[in-house]
């Protein structure tokens, strides 16, 4: 049997332009930006939210060790929200934000959830859901 993973700490994603990232996910989804230098490195951005971050990478500027074919527009996150789905809508509604989907129901980690689909400034699909 193979040792355990017990939980994800952080992701990265590749993008094109930082402020725009930034900007989005702390309007929209909430999210906290925080700039952050690791020992002996260069300066970074990540954003928070609950006990996770997600690491953000300029594409043509990534740190290393990095992924081997890093893309801007590549991932599919979904995020868990104790905020009734109608309300998300709503608030994307203020953001001009388009919902591509949604509500539907899904498959999460732990079982169903309903979610709303949008997308990033990168193209990212981004999923929005409630356990149910």
């Amino acid at each position: 049997m193979p040792p355990e993973l017990n939980s994800l700490d952080h992701l990265v994603l590749t993008v094109a332009d930082i402020d725009a990232t930034c900007a989005f996910y702390r309007d929209v989804l909430g999210m906290v930006p925080q700039q952050f230098t690791p020992p002996g490195g260069l300066p970074r951005w990540a954003l928070r939210f609950g006990t996770q971050k997600i690491n953000l990478h300029r594409t043509g500027h990534e740190f290393e060790p990095k992924a081997q074919r890093p893309t801007v527009g590549s991932a599919d996150l979904c995020f868990l929200s104790d905020t009734p789905l109608v309300d998300w809508q709503a608030h994307f509604a203020a953001h001009c934000i388009r919902i591509e989907a949604g509500p539907v129901r899904r498959t999460g980690a732990t079982g169903p959830i309903l979610s709303l689909y949008l997308r990033d400034p990168d193209g990212n699909l981004i999923e929005v859901s409630n356990l149910i």
